[in-house]
């Protein structure tokens, strides 16, 4: 680590953590392919520091009452809605997605921090008077202890807050290991925390590698790993932090189809395609990296779609382009060979991102919006979650072959439906085997309210994020049953208690 080079430290027991110079990763701005930072890479000390911090924190936070707790969430809140802007551009200068797109990004991030602040509501459990003779039997939420949150690259503000609002509100403390490739919002977001109020330690920020990653999932003072990132990883996440007696959910790859029907409308079928394909250059788990075209329709769409792709602008997100560099060169490199990949299988490529002209400097990680047709499933782009700005077309004859190869594949995050046929709508989100259905909407991502999460190889474990199943994933159940004893009462009685 350099004297020029800005470090980017841990947050720990609300301050600023020292960085250890040989325990460092490089930060890079895609828009330029320069260094921007250095963050630190936590040993096991530094693990064993942020957990036991975390744990002192727990202990005074789960008996605050839900009227501070409230509070500490409505101020959080506001400092984020004011602030959001100056997120925003913290996420553009380490991602590289433009400015509009990391503040979509952090707005529905936000909307998950207005749901935790109803918290009171949300945690209150039921009561049933007398259910035997002077017994009454309730019911009651509370928190698991110290959490873990290890969040991916392609949304470094909105990923954690689809947990960390829910889980503080209702009374853990929280250690979020965000992507060690974009890790500068997650302390500005620790910064908002404790200027809202929130007491040192229930909210840690734990930079890292693979080793950070094995220090949550096996440390046996933490109780659950929130995880969202690529199959593989999800289910090592999943199969480590079982092991180890943790509460688990790790949402895993996708890889979502748009099915769209002869009746659709056609402009905006390919108006959505476009914006779902490429979209922070493709770098989404809700992504639409498939057009299911059911004929005689193709032509037509593959037209329209070529035409939107040829008005796109590629470029430095802060200049108004419409789509920014992939986040790492590597990444940059791995996506293209897969467009290699496509030609040498015999798709046929319509539009090829390898030649982008960019509004940038020329040593970005760019890669252009890239389009194939004719793409069948046995192709390596049909079949592997590309996470770029490659979109494949594949011609079907039928709504029922659209659906079969839906459902045939392994994973099962999002899909789409673009029809205006009512009767297949409801045919197809009730025949998908798909966590998350959108008619004629292309990336149906949930509200707050609801839960986000796929089927299949797109989930490891049985909980979703946000809305009431991650109220759930953040608390234990407990049912109490309770009897109050009047003067009168008296005499022994050694039989088995029953109702009466």
């Amino acid at each position: 680590m350099t004297a020029t080079t800005p470090a980017i430290p841990h947050w720990i027991n609300g301050t600023p953590w020292p960085v250890v110079p040989d325990r460092v990763g490089d930060v890079y701005n895609p828009a330029t392919g320069a260094i921007s930072a250095q963050v630190a890479f936590a040993d096991a000390e530094v693990i064993d520091e942020a957990v036991a911090s975390a744990k002192r924190a727990y202990a005074g936070w789960r008996d605050s009452s839900l009227t501070k707790r409230t509070q500490v969430l409505f101020a959080f809140r506001e400092l984020l809605n004011t602030h959001k802007e100056d997120l925003a551009a913290i996420i553009t200068a380490e991602h590289g997605k433009v400015l509009s797109d990391a503040l979509g990004e952090v707005t529905r991030g936000l909307e998950v921090v207005e749901f935790a602040c109803g918290i009171p509501h949300l945690l209150k459990g039921g009561f049933s008077e007398s259910v035997s003779t002077g017994v009454d039997v309730y019911s009651i939420r509370q928190p698991l202890g110290v959490v873990g949150v290890i969040s991916p690259f392609n949304f470094p503000a909105m990923v954690p807050m689809w947990f960390f609002p829910i889980a503080i509100a209702a009374g853990n403390a929280v250690i979020l290991k965000p992507s060690e490739k974009d890790p500068g919002s997650a302390n500005f977001i620790a910064q908002l925390w404790a200027q809202a109020g929130l007491p040192e330690g229930v909210f840690t920020v734990l930079h890292g590698d693979k080793v950070a990653v094995d220090g949550l999932l096996t440390h046996p003072d933490v109780k659950s790993i929130s995880f969202v990132g690529s199959t593989p990883i999800a289910r090592y996440v999943y199969e480590t932090g079982t092991a180890h007696g943790k509460r688990v959910q790790a949402l895993g790859g996708a890889k979502n189809h748009m099915l769209v029907l002869p009746d659709a409308d056609l402009d905006l079928a390919a108006d959505q395609a476009v914006n779902a394909g490429f979209g922070s250059a493709g770098e989404r788990c809700m992504a639409i990296s498939v057009v299911v075209a059911v004929e005689p329709v193709a032509d037509a769409l593959v037209a329209g779609i070529t035409e939107r792709m040829s008005q796109l602008r590629t470029g430095d997100g802060t200049r108004g382009c419409d789509m920014g560099p992939l986040v790492t060169l590597a990444h940059r490199d791995k996506v293209a060979t897969y467009i290699d990949a496509g030609v040498n299988e015999g798709a046929t490529l319509v539009v090829d991102g390898r030649n982008v002209e960019i509004d940038g400097a020329s040593d970005g990680f760019w890669l252009g919006p890239t389009l194939f047709d004719n793409v069948t499933p046995s192709m390596s782009v049909y079949a592997d979650e590309i996470f770029g700005p490659v979109l494949s077309i594949v011609r079907v004859q039928s709504y029922a072959e659209g659906l079969a190869l839906i459902n045939d594949h392994p994973y099962g995050n999002g899909t789409a439906i673009f029809t205006n046929d009512g009767g297949a709508a409801r045919r197809f989100q009730n025949e998908v085997e798909v966590g998350m259905v959108g008619i004629n909407v292309p990336i149906p991502v949930p509200m707050a309210y609801y839960s986000f999460g796929g089927w299949k190889n797109s989930l490891f474990g049985d909980s979703h994020a946000h809305g009431m199943e991650g109220v759930n994933f953040f608390t234990r159940g407990k049912v109490v049953t309770s009897r109050w004893l009047d003067p009168s009462h008296g005499g022994l009685n050694l039989g088995f208690p029953t109702q009466t």
